[in-house]
């Protein structure tokens, strides 16, 4: 079982990537292998072109390739998206528009964040907008962590009570998102999983 943790913030060393780095231990506790989260502040690729449609080399499909070959090995995904000006952050958007078959019919954990109390417009966004062509199954669960920078530090917390109920919500969560990974194997082995006939949705 393989999940692949995706920090979606364009800022280095940001709320996100913490979030996201968080959650990669307790996935490694629970035996479900993930490595560093894919941090778009890191390492931001470019905006998506045509070039995506081409196997030429370019600076756009040279950067993709070793994500995308990534993301194809992984069974789940956990989407880590702060919420900047009440939207999901660009680089992420771009990173979902170059996916194709690689987060086809897998499940992914949506986990917003908020430096204040809010943190759920980009969660409606990615459900409404973020799986057309790509094919992510959002899972019914999610998590929403406000007053990010208060929490999940690795220090005794002020509101020791509000930080048990998070660390105990992703527990459930990400028990939840390991648990559709494994049913979502059948139907990727299924006889009716075709993308090459119907590689986009209607």
């Amino acid at each position: 079982m393989k999940i692949s943790i995706i920090s979606g913030s364009q800022r280095p060393k940001s709320q996100s990537l913490k979030v996201a780095s968080y959650l990669a231990e307790r996935l490694k506790a629970r035996g479900a292998v993930a490595g560093d989260p894919i941090d778009l502040g890191l390492a931001p690729l470019p905006f998506w072109d045509e070039s995506a449609f081409s196997s030429e080399p370019s600076p756009l499909n040279d950067a993709w390739k070793p994500i995308s070959a990534e993301l194809s090995s992984c069974d789940g995904f956990v989407v880590v998206v702060p919420e900047w000006h009440g939207m999901a952050p660009p680089a992420l958007k771009n990173m979902l528009l170059l996916c194709t078959s690689e987060l086809a019919h897998k499940p992914g954990l949506i986990v917003g964040i908020s430096a204040s109390a809010g943190g759920t417009y980009p969660m409606v966004e990615l459900r409404l907008t973020g799986f057309k062509n790509n094919r992510i199954c959002w899972i019914p669960d999610h998590l929403v962590i406000r007053g990010v920078k208060g929490v999940l530090n690795g220090t005794p917390a002020k509101d020791e009570e509000a930080e048990t109920a998070i660390e105990n919500r992703c527990d459930f969560s990400l028990a939840m998102l390991v648990e559709y990974a494994r049913a979502l194997r059948t139907v990727r082995e299924s006889e009716a999983f075709d993308l090459k006939t119907y590689p986009f949705g209607m």
